[in-house]
């Protein structure tokens, strides 16, 4: 591609929502954290390295049948509440820090000596769980 020599309509996309393909012999389920594996396919949330936080599941999709990407999810990013991991838990000095995914519903304070992936940066911290920004 070359330089513009005129003006140009660059779409925009305001990267709230995505729709992605999901991994092979999965269920996932609305108001599910939802990663994207090594092969960029979505599953939902567990204890792993390599794993990107895409955000929560709008709808309840069933791939438990299908190959990957033979079912696609709807995901949207924002501030969402999780529940607090009862041995590694979040309090209110992780603060700004970053939570760590243990499964679609379950976050933690620390990467479990490097067993988990990061769900995004702790907002806020209340008596029915964690408020993680999952950008």
């Amino acid at each position: 591609m070359t330089a513009l020599t005129k003006e140009r309509n660059t779409p925009e996309r305001l990267n709230k929502r995505c729709n992605d393909p999901m991994a092979a012999a999965v269920v996932i389920f609305a108001g599910a954290l939802v990663v994207l594996d090594a092969s960029g396919n979505a599953t939902k949330g567990v204890t792993g390295t390599g794993l990107t936080a895409r955000g929560v599941a709008m709808a309840t999709v069933d791939n438990s049948a299908g190959a990957a990407g033979a079912e696609s999810i709807e995901t949207e990013k924002g501030t969402w509440r999780f529940e607090n991991d009862g041995t590694d838990t979040v309090d209110r000095t992780h603060i700004g820090g970053t939570a760590y995914i243990v499964d679609d519903q379950t976050v933690a304070a620390t990467d479990g000596t490097g067993t988990r992936s990061a769900a995004g940066k702790i907002v806020d911290v209340d008596d029915l769980g964690v408020w993680v920004e999952i950008a």
